[in-house]
């Protein structure tokens, strides 16, 4: 239970969360100079490149959640990934995401993919520079550990738990949402409740 990873910030296959955090860090840096941008170099690990590394056409929402450029490049871009990036509308609708999938370099770095490993890091790291027809660059952002790892969590439960509270509230009036939460957040509450009681919480009427 300690080494779960909660997928917190992005709808994005594992070996991509840090990837895009690093493209949202960099959004603000990259968002006016898009046509300027000569290349991008992620910088990642041996999993990613084999899992989710991918260039070409992307057939469906499927093919772009689990492409790694694809992820990068609508964070650059937009400033965020989200579910509905990944529909055939919004890529029709967005050469640009294309255009920077194509400027992309993936670099292996040994010390992530060893680390990645590593039983007391088990990192998943990546990193982003990109790099303009002026010489220019944003520096590389690097990010080791997605916010749902453990070395992670004082960072991350606040986040896990209001992305549980705004899922509550696409099923639930705003009342029973703050019901369910307040109960789930009281362990000894919780702990004593009976199953049954619990489980109608958690029906629809």
């Amino acid at each position: 239970m300690e080494n779960v990873l909660f997928k917190i910030s992005f709808p994005a296959e594992f070996h991509a969360q840090t990837a895009c955090e690093a493209a949202v860090r960099l959004h603000p840096q990259v968002c006016g100079r898009l046509a300027d941008i000569s290349r991008i170099v992620i910088t990642t690990h041996e999993s990613a490149i084999r899992i989710i590394s991918k260039v070409g056409p992307l057939a469906n929402p499927a093919d772009r959640d689990h492409c790694l450029q694809y992820m990068v490049a609508v964070p650059l871009a937009f400033g965020d990934l989200v579910a509905e990036h990944y529909e055939d509308s919004f890529h029709a609708a967005n050469p640009v995401i294309d255009e920077l999938r194509e400027k992309m370099e993936i670099v292996e770095d040994a010390r992530y993919s060893r680390e990645y490993l590593e039983a007391d890091k088990r990192s998943i790291a990546n990193a982003i520079e990109v790099f303009f027809v002026d010489g220019t660059s944003t520096g590389k952002i690097a990010v080791e550990y997605p916010i749902g790892h453990r070395r992670r969590r004082a960072e991350g439960i606040p986040v896990l738990e209001q992305k549980f509270l705004s899922n509550l509230r696409t099923r639930f009036p705003e009342h029973r949402s703050q019901q369910i939460m307040a109960l789930c957040l009281d362990k000894a509450k919780l702990e004593a409740m009976p199953v049954n009681s619990f489980m109608e919480l958690l029906t629809i009427n």
